[in-house]
């Protein structure tokens, strides 16, 4: 905060002292009420979901427009090589689409505040001969052209002049990992946010080695502009990284997949398409307000929608419910998989009720699910916890730092409820959240592979002489 304070003020100055640019920026922003930004179409940018825009940098973006209290206006574009010359024309007021701020790109353009730092990887299909240097490369290398990627390759030919590789503007960074996958190509580099979330759809993408350290991302913009743009620029980020916002918006898209398991993945895809659909009818059925597909991740990360399972503690079934728990649900069997995942889904609404209205989605939700596995009071001594270090109790992000203090006793003699293994509920969540991507990616994109494969009253049939009387369990 310091440091962007310092940056401001020398700004403001510099702006004072200095004979006016050509243009102006923000005072025809907010003269004509809209700011209008570029971007691409991806992940971590902007895409239209089922509720409308989405995206890592669409949500910063409307959060800057919120701020200067102007409209917004997203014009997404195929390629950087079409984005730059609208910047360059004052079509754009900036660009919002992960740019990486590569030494070539900061003597044509300003940038704002760094918020958010990737490295470069080299990405080649599990399997094959792992690549650990540029002399290892022995196949065909995409890359994107217009990208960091390029500025990156043209850096290694100098140490490397048989080095070789081809650009494109027909495929985004996403499609060249998912060539790569179907043996179009043997290399392609992907930046590390990227790379990790596809990772979770595709766990046969491997590594081969970091191409390039971190850069910081930011939003460019034209260097003929004057500074009032990029001081409120600066001024934004340093509001939203005070009060939390943009720590919980970086949570909300990466905090979770930071972490890969190449088994675990690819066992969960594995399962999703076997398992999953025998059961999909009556998570359909019982989440009621909730997507029915967080219901079947919660399930996994539980059973791993086993209906026998059991834990030495004594839950059991798909939802792995408690004897007490079943029993205040008024659920039979807790063998039964229906009778399991209706208690859950019973349970998990009635957690998601009791957490403050105030707290936004997603984090209510992430809230009513560490409460499922560590419990409401452990989760509120948390919270409480969390407000006593001056963080906010009604982020997740920061609430889950503290949970794992439960364990120990310089913290949790000063509790209600005492002990609890806190990092355990934030394993759980960061696992369901993971499953849950996995499984919308999956449903919105090979929805035959969880299409109901048996009908579920056979199962039941199947199963009835196995499930016994809850209280006897």
């Amino acid at each position: 905060m310091i440091r962007i304070s310092i940056t401001l003020i020398l700004l403001l100055w510099v702006s004072a002292c200095s004979p006016p640019k050509e243009t102006g920026s923000l005072q025809q922003i907010l003269d004509r009420g809209i700011l209008t930004i570029g971007t691409n179409y991806g992940l971590t940018t902007y895409y239209n979901g089922a509720t409308g825009p989405e995206g890592f940098e669409y949500e910063l973006a409307a959060g800057f427009a919120d701020y200067l209290g102007v409209s917004l206006d997203v014009r997404p574009y195929y390629t950087l090589n079409e984005m730059f010359p609208q910047l360059d024309s004052g079509h754009l007021d900036l660009i919002a689409s992960g740019i990486s701020m590569t030494p070539e790109r900061k003597q044509r353009y300003r940038f704002g505040p760094a918020y958010q730092d990737v490295s470069q990887k080299l990405v080649f299909k599990q399997g094959n001969v792992r690549p650990r240097s540029a002399t290892d490369l022995t196949g065909s290398l995409e890359v994107v052209s217009g990208s960091s990627h390029t500025e990156t390759l043209r850096k290694f030919k100098t140490y490397h002049p048989e080095l070789s590789w081809q650009e494109t503007d027909e495929k985004d960074a996403e499609e060249l990992l998912e060539s790569l996958l179907q043996d179009e190509l043997d290399y392609t580099i992907a930046d590390s946010n990227i790379l990790a979330i596809m990772r979770r759809r595709y766990p046969e993408l491997s590594i081969g080695f970091t191409i390039n350290k971190e850069q910081g991302i930011a939003w460019a913009l034209n260097k003929n502009q004057d500074d009032s743009l990029l001081a409120v620029l600066i001024e934004y980020f340093g509001v939203i990284q005070s009060d939390g916002r943009l720590a919980a918006l970086e949570d909300k898209y990466f905090g979770h997949v930071r972490q890969f398991n190449y088994v675990d993945t690819r066992e969960f895809i594995r399962s999703a398409q076997s398992v999953l659909p025998t059961y999909r009818p009556w998570f359909e059925n019982y989440s009621v307000d909730m997507d029915w597909r967080l219901l079947a991740a919660m399930s996994y990360q539980e059973s791993h929608w086993d209906p026998k399972a059991r834990s030495p503690t004594g839950v059991r079934g798909m939802m792995m419910l408690t004897l007490a728990t079943a029993r205040d649900l008024g659920i039979k069997s807790r063998l039964d998989p229906e009778q399991s995942i209706k208690g859950g889904a019973i349970y998990i609404a009635n957690l998601l009720s009791r957490i403050p209205a105030r707290i936004p989605h997603p984090d209510r939700v992430w809230f009513a699910l560490a409460s499922y596995n560590v419990g409401l009071g452990h989760l509120e001594d948390a919270r409480k916890l969390t407000e006593g270090q001056g963080g906010n109790p009604d982020l997740w992000v920061d609430v889950k730092k503290r949970l794992p203090l439960l364990r120990q006793k310089k913290y949790y003699k000063h509790t209600r409820y005492g002990y609890a293994r806190g990092n355990e509920a934030v394993t759980y969540v960061d696992n369901i959240r993971r499953y849950y991507d996995t499984l919308v990616w999956l449903d919105e994109n090979q929805p035959e592979e969880l299409q109901e494969q048996q009908p579920a009253e056979q199962i039941a049939e199947e199963q009835e002489g196995e499930s016994a009387p809850v209280t006897s369990e």
